[in-house]
């Protein structure tokens, strides 16, 4: 019974971190590029009451006796597939339909990657600078912060489904300025680790980034619209019932262990 009660126990972890994994996804229904996230079990180890059984006759039963010692979450992992594009009223909304992430200068000079598009011009000392919300630089295809010279006015830039910069020639006619923004693709995506603001960290287990342009991943860059999360509400709330209902079950077994151990207890000779 001692048995059952920290088997139980250990499922009523599961489930919460299961819960907080699901609560993590409600709460990014509405954040730009975020990728839901699913708790994934494994059982412990198991132990053998009986190894090599036997009938009253001799005979070797067919199967042991093993019982199991609960659960624990084996890992959290990102379900890549693509979100819905949204049309938006920014004026350097970007949105990646297809395979690849965004890449973004950190401020320790390192790079995170992203689904998220949502760029402005920043105003630099040397001159324009496509940036993040935060204010960190977008790169290109070699790595490279994407930097204009003060010489170009930011209402007029563009970026095309291949992620060419263009800029308008003296006859109106959007013409390539050489800059052309880099996607990279990870042998194992899920892999990344997650970071804050729709980030994603490279690690051992995702594998080095390849960069790419857009035509290279057969994916486009598509102008004015932001990659919605790929979050479901109603399979969240599926999962989230899911949940509560396994922990409540849980929760009666070890009543139900306790019960026991108390009977056991009160029993006299």
């Amino acid at each position: 019974m001692m048995r059952a009660l920290w088997t139980a126990a250990s499922g009523m972890i599961g489930q919460q971190t299961n819960l907080d994994t699901i609560a993590n996804n409600l709460s990014n229904i509405s954040t730009t590029g975020y990728k839901t996230q699913a708790a994934n079990f494994k059982t412990l180890i198991y132990q053998n009451l009986q190894r090599v059984s036997t009938t009253t006759t001799g005979e070797p039963k067919p199967v042991g006796a093993q019982v199991g010692l609960g659960v624990r979450v084996g890992s959290i992992s990102s379900d890549f597939t693509q979100g819905n594009l949204n049309a938006s009223n920014g004026e350097f909304d970007y949105a990646i339909q297809g395979n690849g992430f965004f890449m973004v200068q950190l401020e320790d000079g390192s790079t995170a990657y992203t689904r998220n598009g949502h760029f402005n011009v920043s105003v630099m000392s040397d001159g324009l600078a496509l940036t993040d919300t935060s204010g960190r630089p977008v790169l290109d295809v070699n790595g490279n912060p994407i930097v204009l010279s003060g010489d170009y006015r930011a209402t007029e830039l563009e970026i095309d489904q291949a992620g060419r910069l263009t800029y308008p020639d003296a006859a109106g006619n959007q013409q390539y300025v050489g800059i052309q923004v880099g996607l990279a693709y990870f042998p194992n995506a899920s892999g990344l680790e997650k970071g804050s603001g729709s980030n994603y960290l490279e690690t051992a287990a995702s594998g080095e980034p390849t960069i790419y342009t857009a035509g290279d991943l057969d994916a486009k860059i598509v102008s004015g619209y932001l990659e919605s999360s790929n979050v479901q509400a109603a399979d969240e709330m599926v999962n989230m019932i899911i949940a509560q209902r396994a922990y409540e079950m849980n929760s009666r077994a070890i009543r139900a262990s306790d019960e026991m151990l108390q009977q056991a207890n009160n029993l006299r000779s």
